[in-house]
């Protein structure tokens, strides 16, 4: 019987959710008996030719020959997931969406004329049909084969859309922003990470992008009661998922 051949591409990323898949050792060993890893250039120089059952993508689009690039991944792919804030909502070179990219460009580059980029850096789903998205910087390695084995049997991930605070709870731990009056984005952020900055005192950075119905809004309103300034509040939610829709607007409200 042939196996499922499965894909992970890269686009604008620090490769950090590709190598979440390489750290799951033992797990990867399992995965690879039961599908083709056919195409994963961060893992080998063996190359296969596609259509592809599951492609992963990680990466935001940043330039035309990417915008391009992904249509072809998309067209040999039965299913696509992206992988990772960078894919699933611009990643933090996102902030060039609120700025004049040329500018940081001249800033950055001894000869910015040999640059070409685009003025924005968008997620994967701004240019094709997406079938999953798994959020995280860098992705939770466990949810990345439990997305895995969804797709392989044909059905939904199960993936928890509830916010951090639940994983602070399951932690026992106590809240950093009623005990601490800290700064924590942990209310509307989605769950994935097992709470690790409120579990050593520090608040959430907002690293799995918003979470289901996320109320920015309320939460704003507690960090202006902690006396965080607005534009301290714009660069809280102008991070690893700047461009996230929730995010980007609660921003654009205290810019």
């Amino acid at each position: 019987m042939t196996k499922p051949k499965l894909a992970v591409w890269k686009f604008a990323s620090c490769d950090g959710c590709q190598l979440s898949l390489l750290d799951c050792e033992d797990e990867l060993l399992a995965v690879a008996g039961a599908i083709d890893i056919a195409n994963f250039a961060e893992a080998s120089r063996d190359i296969q030719p596609g259509p592809y059952d599951l492609s992963l993508v990680e990466g935001s689009i940043t330039t035309a020959h990417d915008a391009e690039r992904i249509q072809e991944v998309r067209r040999l792919s039965k299913y696509l997931v992206t992988i990772g804030a960078c894919a699933t909502a611009g990643g933090i070179q996102a902030l060039r969406n609120f700025q004049d990219v040329k500018e940081f460009m001249a800033i950055v580059y001894a000869s910015p004329h040999y640059i070409s980029t685009l003025a924005t850096s968008t997620p994967i789903a701004d240019h094709v049909h997406v079938d999953f998205e798994l959020r995280g910087c860098p992705i939770n390695k466990q949810q990345l084969l439990e997305v895995i084995t969804a797709f392989l049997h044909h059905r939904r991930p199960a993936i928890s859309a509830h916010s951090v605070c639940i994983e602070c709870k399951l932690r026992g731990n106590p809240c950093v922003m009623v005990t601490q009056k800290m700064a924590c984005l942990g209310p509307v952020t989605h769950a994935g990470c097992g709470a690790i900055c409120p579990s050593y005192n520090r608040g959430c950075y907002g690293c799995y992008g918003p979470m289901e119905s996320p109320n920015t809004k309320s939460l704003s309103a507690w960090l202006e009661k902690l006396d965080v300034a607005a534009p301290d509040v714009a660069r809280l939610f102008r991070s690893y998922n700047a461009a996230a829709p929730a995010f980007k607007e609660a921003g654009d409200r205290h810019e």
